[in-house]
């Protein structure tokens, strides 16, 4: 039995959201609907199209070719355009992951350059901080802080940023400054909850001065910037971030100049649609713009 058109760009709607609730928003569909019309795909192509994964539900290998073929109707309804204007390919939403920082400083510029030639073009951003997922069900790309180790999907080195210590100057001018790695230790850390943190690229400060005890800990780098900012402690903070506040001071460099490397995943059938493949484009392109200020060389 041919499968229905309509049930596969159902599946390709389920495939780009990894839920059932979502799909049936953006096609106007219920939640019962979306689940029959999978149903009734699964049944004429006599196998499972999607499987449970965390958090939402990832293509099955049936279910993948099913997306391409799926993918190419797609195509062929929009290429009929509309007053016989051909489509923009770049539309349509994108959803990612990346750290707070690079969310912020990297991605927002490249949504907003590109969205100027391309308004159809939507981008959702979840900002975390953790490894690359095993199984991105509803996700078209993740950046993430150190080499990825990942199975059916593909990794790009986007490029490396550097942390620093940094104290406001108001805070030195009551503590004094510290000379010496070991005078650190008199002071307490403004960084990541060590509990909670999932990358190991970024325990430096507990390798580089384990005696330093914790004075405020959160998993939101902006945080650790502005309780800095306020006097809380001594931050070990990204410098793209610290070198834009002039009240704060870079400590130590030739001891606390950590370099860590962003990495991009995308999944092989996200990087299919243009849209993906444009905004992959725009991370790399812009991460590679502001190289001198993610390195601490330059204010953003």
């Amino acid at each position: 039995m041919n499968p229905n058109p309509d049930d596969l760009l159902v599946l390709l709607a389920v495939s780009r959201s990894g839920k059932f609730t979502t799909a049936a928003q953006e096609l106007g569909l219920n939640h019962t609907t979306v689940s029959r019309r999978i149903a009734a795909l699964e049944k004429s192509l006599g196998g499972r199209v999607l499987a449970r994964a965390a958090g939402g539900w990832e293509v099955t290998e049936l279910g993948a070719g099913a997306v391409t073929v799926a993918e190419r109707i797609e195509a062929a309804v929009g290429s009929l355009g509309e007053g016989g204007q051909e489509p923009d390919p770049i539309a349509g939403v994108v959803r990612m992951t990346a750290t707070d920082g690079f969310s912020a400083y990297i991605a927002a510029p490249a949504v907003a350059r590109l969205r100027r030639l391309h308004p159809g073009l939507s981008v959702e951003i979840i900002t975390v901080t953790r490894r690359a997922l095993q199984q991105r069900s509803g996700l078209d790309i993740e950046v993430v802080v150190g080499e990825p180790q990942v199975h059916r999907a593909e990794a790009h080195r986007l490029g490396e940023y550097r942390l620093g210590m940094y104290a406001s100057r108001e805070y030195l001018a009551v503590h004094g400054i510290p000379g010496t790695p070991e005078e650190l230790t008199r002071h307490q850390l403004v960084y990541f909850v060590d509990s909670m943190l999932q990358v190991d690229d970024l325990d430096a400060p507990r390798r580089l001065v384990p005696s330093m005890r914790d004075g405020l800990s959160s998993t939101n780098v902006f945080v650790h910037v502005e309780a800095t900012r306020a006097g809380a402690g001594i931050g070990f903070l990204p410098c793209y971030m610290a070198d834009q506040h002039s009240d704060l001071v870079r400590l130590l460099p030739a001891e606390f100049a950590e370099l860590l490397p962003y990495w991009m995943v995308l999944r092989p059938d996200s990087l299919r649609r243009p849209a993906v493949a444009a905004f992959a484009q725009a991370l790399r392109e812009q991460t590679a713009a502001h190289r001198e200020a993610l390195l601490g060389r330059l204010n953003l």
